[in-house]
């Protein structure tokens, strides 16, 4: 028997994957739930194990390439006899797929087809011993990594990766040519909004290094991104804004930080308690009625550095204590980076954070996303001169907030008492955040 090996969906958003890498070749025996392929969806980098117990006879989508959700990837035989059987189906498949018309371009004497070369073929016979970094002939890197070979002339197959299964990430190109790697902006909220002084050395001190004149495919996780941001394009949503006093929160901040809590942790505990308060605003829209989340699972925005964003979800934030929440953030956000999230961990959020104050930004409006039924943008805080309730003039540090808001289950009074009570939590009682 021959069993196809199709690419799966690894997220409810997934629609193609890319292959990474393939860990198997072809005629390797595989059993039962091993892994087979690396596949790249929308968010992250999977393993992607066999249903089937047999030999791998032919690899049909060749690593570094995108298909569809569905669509088979790999032949898989039952017994080695049938391998040539395998190779024989592909060959009458690829054959048939092919184009009947002849390239207007093309010669007469050119119109005999030339043969394919067969994917099983393609580790016949590799220019270079295969590694981790390197399967099937092929070299396995990030965009940014090729990219940043091409610019700093540095050969991707003399590198060993240091990222996921071996992937050569950009860190091991700048290691190789000598250079120092610049951090990469820490997650959005992980920066105090309000600590002004500090936010300067976030900000880009060298411009990005693009190929300037040319057109850049988007990755598989800048297409989620698009494919995401236009559908929530479709929904009718409105925005509330609110300034929120930062002085208690900073100084519980500065009490607990050497504990190991991030500002990341306090807002989104902050967030989670009151909307335990207001499941409304947890709430998100469905074609039969209003579905009212049972857990709180606060998302947060955090940068890509190989383009797009990703959202790594802290679950049940408002009954876990600051010090987990924290601990749990930072494992989060440095597994985003690497590619290394399950699908729960960035595709659960119920209410998502963004945060740009580390960029000096006062305030800006968020893209609802997806399945949500609002999302927070938190700017910076700033020291305001204000009007004291005994009738004097007195500084406070202030951030500014905004929500946008899905109108069809979410109305302005919903979000006003939503961003009032957290406004109190944070001005009046953030100790409560540490019980």
């Amino acid at each position: 028997m021959i069993n196809e090996v199709f690419m799966p969906a690894l997220s409810s958003t997934m629609t193609e994957g890319k292959i990474v890498s393939w860990v198997k070749s072809p005629g390797d025996k595989i059993e039962k739930g091993e892994t087979v392929v690396v596949v790249e969806s929308d968010k992250a980098d999977m393993d992607v194990e066999s249903f089937y117990e047999g030999y791998l006879a032919v690899i049909t989508v060749p690593a570094g390439e995108t298909v569809p959700v569905g669509e088979a990837i790999a032949l898989l035989a039952e017994t080695p006899d049938e391998i040539e059987t395998a190779k024989q189906q592909a060959s009458q498949s690829s054959s048939a797929s092919a184009p009947a018309s002849t390239p207007s371009d093309q010669t007469p004497t050119d119109q005999t087809p030339k043969p394919e070369p067969e994917p099983a073929t393609v580790s016949a016979a590799p220019q270079a011993q295969d590694t981790p970094s390197r399967r099937n002939g092929r070299t396995v890197a990030s965009p940014r990594a090729k990219k940043l070979a091409r610019e700093l002339k540095v050969e991707l197959d003399t590198l060993t990766g240091s990222g996921p299964h071996g992937r050569i990430v950009a860190e091991d190109v700048e290691a190789a040519a000598g250079k120092t790697t610049q951090p990469e902006p820490a997650a959005a909220p992980q920066q105090a909004p309000s600590q002004p002084a500090a936010q300067p050395t976030a900000t880009p001190t060298t411009p990005i290094s693009v190929p300037l004149g040319e057109v850049v495919p988007f990755n598989t996780l800048q297409n989620a991104v698009v494919r995401n941001m236009v559908a929530s394009l479709q929904v009718p949503s409105f925005r509330v804004g609110y300034t929120i006093t930062t002085d208690e929160l900073d100084k519980l901040y500065k009490q607990i930080k050497p504990k190991g809590v991030t500002m990341t942790a306090l807002l989104a505990k902050a967030v989670a308690v009151t909307l335990k308060q207001h499941p409304t605003i947890n709430a998100c829209y469905t074609e039969k009625g209003i579905q009212y989340h049972a857990g709180v699972n606060v998302a947060v925005a955090v940068a890509m550095a190989d383009g797009g964003l990703i959202t790594p979800t802290l679950q049940k934030a408002d009954e876990v204590d600051i010090y987990s929440l924290s601990r749990t953030w930072k494992g989060l956000v440095e597994r985003s980076r690497r590619k290394q999230l399950q699908p729960e961990e960035y595709s659960s959020g119920t209410f998502t954070i963004s945060n740009l104050g580390m960029y000096g930004v006062d305030r800006f409006d968020a893209i609802l996303p997806p399945g949500q039924g609002a999302i927070l943008a938190i700017g910076a805080s700033r020291p305001q001169v204000v009007a004291t309730t005994d009738g004097m003039m007195g500084v406070r540090n202030q951030m500014q907030v905004n929500m946008t808001c899905d109108h069809r289950i979410v109305y302005g009074a919903d979000a006003a008492a939503f961003l009032q009570d957290l406004a109190k939590l944070i001005e009046t009682n953030p100790q409560s955040l540490t019980l």
